[in-house]
């Protein structure tokens, strides 16, 4: 198997942001609203358009885009919150939509974090 490391965000832990595996998936980790190491924003809206913005800037270092997405986990930290994420996730993301799936979770004082898979539009590297 062949497999890159991609930047994009500073990890917050022993991983990678992302990794291009077969030369066309983007396995993205799931990213915070983390700025400068400090979680930002107050509402879950706010943490969402900043967690997608994040998960944009891997993709981008990998060669793709929101639109190359494929499958999406959402976490949220209160699933009470789920109209308000879904409302950005709907605004950011192209047609169609990635598959997802959406689950609570305890999230280290974020309100949500967002892990994605993508493939590499045709005639980027491997």
């Amino acid at each position: 198997m062949s497999k890159r490391a991609v930047a994009g965000t500073t990890p917050g832990g022993a991983y990678s942001p992302g990794i291009v595996a077969e030369g066309r998936f983007v396995y993205v980790s799931g990213q915070g609203p983390v700025r400068g190491g400090a979680v930002v924003g107050e509402s879950t809206a706010e943490q969402t358009r900043i967690v997608l913005q994040n998960l944009a800037a891997v993709l981008a270092e990998a060669g793709a885009t929101l639109a190359d997405v494929v499958k999406c986990g959402v976490f949220l930290a209160d699933i009470a919150d789920f109209g308000e994420m879904n409302a950005v996730y709907a605004e950011m993301f192209p047609q169609p939509l990635p598959a997802r799936t959406t689950v609570g979770a305890a999230l280290l004082g974020m309100k949500v974090e967002i892990d994605c898979v993508a493939v590499l539009p045709p005639g980027q590297p491997a």
